[in-house]
């Protein structure tokens, strides 16, 4: 088992700080990130080779303006077109793309837009990737709720009117075991309709356990599909293994979950090859599990602890949205997220044209719902946040804002018979 440390470095053993310089500045000292750890299922899908192989022989230049005229005339949206309308050649094109990705989505989503909200209930972590403000290097106050705070989180949030929670972890198993995981699911289904699942990954028969326990989908972040950008950004722990993290969603469909959630973090890598790569994962495992249901997300990094040691590429609202256009246009039956990581504004203006889905009342931070929501003081215990957030809007201001938009809000779509 590899060693565990959860403050930064000026409170670490020299020891500590000696391993930290090393994994920083060796990469010798670091394990391989392609080789899979003890414990770690492997199910030898057919997908990675497809997705990754694509995203490698990708060249954006290639595409010229001609290219995105005919992907923009073709009924069905190939992978050769999806391809030219993230090219840099499709800019010129937006309001052209917009229109397309609006039509689409008014197909098979109507006026409707989804909302939900996320509640981290761990920000204990046993990773070291560079860009991330819960590492296990960062001095940032730690905190796992307990069943009874879970509770209380879920209520406050459940009285707002929010039918719909997604539940997040810190990647560590030792602090947030599976069975832990499991037990906030049971505790969340007394209060909502719908329960989705962001932690570490887990293997096969531990995702089919936590949809027993009451998790509907299970969504995860590859981070980037760079593997050799992968390698340099997460030093320490599971996630190092890229393959592993690469096939969590398939493992997560065969353990029987009904949906699952892909995204890139924009702005570590290429973002137009990243975004390629998360299509293609949705669209190859679409067609190998036709009934389940498929999401993207498409988030920025955002300014965090560190993001002067990884050089992070700036992507501009013009390129998200051109992103999310050509996801629409390529995949038109897929949910579209976008998260309060973008601004009032510019989410206002997506949803009308091709995301499909928006979260409210939105905190990254650990048992800080009721100061949140009420305005009533907490007693101080509290966990610090994961990133930055731009649209700080509550459930209500969300709500009321999205059917000024002529928007229809929902909260849940689906019955249990």
């Amino acid at each position: 088992m590899e060693n565990r440390f959860f403050v930064d470095s000026d409170k670490l053993s020299p020891a500590a700080i000696e391993k930290k310089h090393r994994l920083e500045h060796d990469p010798s000292s670091r394990t391989d990130h392609m080789a899979y750890m003890e414990g770690m299922e492997v199910i030898h899908s057919d997908i990675y080779a497809k997705v990754i192989s694509q995203m490698k022989a990708y060249d954006s230049g290639q595409y010229t303006a001609k290219d995105v005229l005919a992907a923009l005339e073709h009924e069905t949206c190939s992978v050769e077109d999806f391809k030219a309308l993230l090219s840099p050649a499709a800019e010129p094109y937006l309001e052209r793309m917009a229109q397309r990705a609006k039509i689409e989505t008014g197909k098979h989503f109507g006026n409707t837009v989804y909302l939900f909200t996320p509640l981290y209930i761990a920000n204990y972590c046993e990773n070291y990737c560079v860009y991330c403000g819960f590492n296990c290097y960062n001095d940032i106050q730690r905190m796992k709720l307990n069943r009874e705070q879970i509770d209380h989180e879920m209520k406050v949030i459940a009285d707002s009117g929010m039918e719909e929670i997604l539940l997040l972890t810190g990647e560590s198993r030792s602090k947030s075991s599976v069975e832990y995981i499991g037990e906030a699911c049971k505790l969340a289904r007394k209060y909502f309709r719908m329960v989705g699942l962001e932690i570490y990954p887990v293997n096969t028969e531990e995702y089919r356990y936590l949809h027993e326990c009451g998790a509907d989908y299970v969504t995860v972040f590859q981070e980037t599909y760079d593997s050799d950008k992968y390698e340099t950004l997460h030093l320490l722990g599971h996630k190092r293994v890229f393959p592993y993290r690469f096939d969590a969603q398939e493992r997560a469909l065969m353990g029987g979950m009904r949906g699952a959630g892909f995204s890139a973090l924009l702005g570590l890598s290429d973002f137009r090859r990243d975004a390629l790569a998360s299509a293609l994962h949705v669209y190859y495992l679409q067609r190998k599990y036709p009934h389940a249901e498929m999401s993207l997300s498409c988030p920025r990094l955002r300014p965090i602890i560190n993001n002067d040691k990884i050089n992070p590429l700036d992507v501009h609202e013009k390129q998200l949205c051109q992103v999310l256009c050509a996801y629409r246009i390529f995949l038109p039956f897929v949910g579209i997220t976008v998260s309060s990581r973008e601004s009032e504004s510019f989410r206002n203006g997506i949803v009308r044209i091709a995301a499909t889905k928006i979260s409210a009342g939105v905190s990254t931070g650990i048992g800080d719902h009721e100061e949140k929501y009420s305005g009533k003081e907490s007693d101080g215990t509290k966990g610090d946040e994961q990133f930055e957030i731009s649209d700080a809007r509550s459930f209500g201001e969300m709500y009321r804002d999205m059917a000024a938009e002529g928007l229809q809000p929902v909260l849940n779509d689906y019955l249990y018979v």
